[in-house]
């Protein structure tokens, strides 16, 4: 077992306000608990590179693409600008109400992209290899022609098509649990059969989708408000089987931190150990499908601590045997 961590440099310099939860703060929490838990030790680190644009369209429309290349453009100077020009430089152009760019926004987006793919690279070029993506803006809310979420590309699903196109692969699977539902993974992969899609979320909740399901290559479990991890164990527990039966030859994480009982985000009652035992479980299914083979991406998770905490735990259910 290799566990392996891609950073994109430019991850915490996407700022869009210190009232925006999802902050730059984010990715040093997660930082300091690998620190404090000693895993930082034992894991390789990487930073990421920017994703070739031509990738993106794997995911996205080209228009959409350009039009989000031509927002950024707007923001988008050096630093040596002229101090005339000083109180832009924290200026933001919004994508939609929840989603902005600043100067250094599509730089860090594009490494969160080319961090899923550099990933998969480095997974299916050898055996016992697992990834974690600590980097930011997340993804799973970006729809076919569209930001939302603060999400501007959606990376699990750019990283799973780039490993069915550059390694001819035949199946891969996706887990999402994040409490918000991956409504633009759903979309973007809904009756695309070599992509199983496994998906829990808060219901109803943001982004009020979800229930029911695209289609059949679509598996959800909706939780009420108040769900404890021993509900929620038994619910996603028929996952497991139907991973092992689609056989996939990848298994990629959306790995959302935002149902701890601590997230002030939503109103799920998760724990490190259900992310452990989660992550275990997929570890054990990846041991029998995949060769062990998988690369997990961070998406949300807005309480600093228990951020930092879950993420821990869930590198430890990984690497588990």
């Amino acid at each position: 077992m290799t566990l392996r961590i891609y950073r994109g440099k430019h991850g915490t310099k996407h700022d869009i306000g210190s009232e925006h939860p999802e902050s730059p703060d984010r990715l040093f929490a997660i930082d300091d608990q690998l620190l404090a838990s000693g895993l930082d030790m034992v894991c390789e680190h990487v930073d990421a590179k920017p994703i070739a644009q031509a990738y993106l369209s794997l995911a996205h429309d080209p228009y959409y693409v350009k039009s989000v290349f031509e927002s950024a453009a707007q923001v988008d100077y050096s630093d040596n600008e002229k101090t005339l020009y000083a109180e832009q430089k924290n200026a933001t152009v919004w994508l939609d109400e929840d989603t902005g760019l600043m100067r250094h926004s599509l730089t860090a987006a594009l490494e969160s992209a080319g961090a899923g793919c550099e990933a998969v690279d480095w997974v299916l070029e050898g055996s016992d290899r697992q990834a974690f993506c600590a980097t930011r803006p997340p993804g799973h809310h970006a729809t076919y022609d569209s930001a939302m979420g603060f999400c501007i590309f959606n990376n699990i699903v750019i990283a799973a098509r780039y490993a069915l196109q550059n390694y001819h692969l035949k199946r891969v699977a996706i887990v999402d649990f994040d409490v918000h539902h991956g409504n633009g993974t759903e979309q973007i992969v809904a009756g695309d059969q070599r992509i199983m899609l496994c998906s829990s979320f808060q219901h109803p909740f943001y982004p009020h989708s979800g229930s029911p399901v695209l289609a059949s290559n679509i598996l959800s479990v909706p939780l009420e408000a108040g769900t404890t991890g021993e509900v929620f164990r038994h619910k996603v527990q028929y996952w497991f089987d139907a991973l092992r039966n689609f056989q996939p030859e990848l298994i990629l994480i959306s790995a959302g931190f935002d149902a701890h009982a601590q997230d002030p985000m939503a109103h799920l009652r998760l724990v490190e150990d259900d992310y452990f035992w989660l992550s275990q479980q997929l570890k054990q299914v990846a041991n029998v499908c995949c060769n062990g083979r998988i690369v997990s991406m961070l998406e949300g998770g807005y309480d600093l601590s228990a951020l930092g905490r879950s993420a821990v735990a869930h590198l430890k259910g990984l690497g588990s045997t």
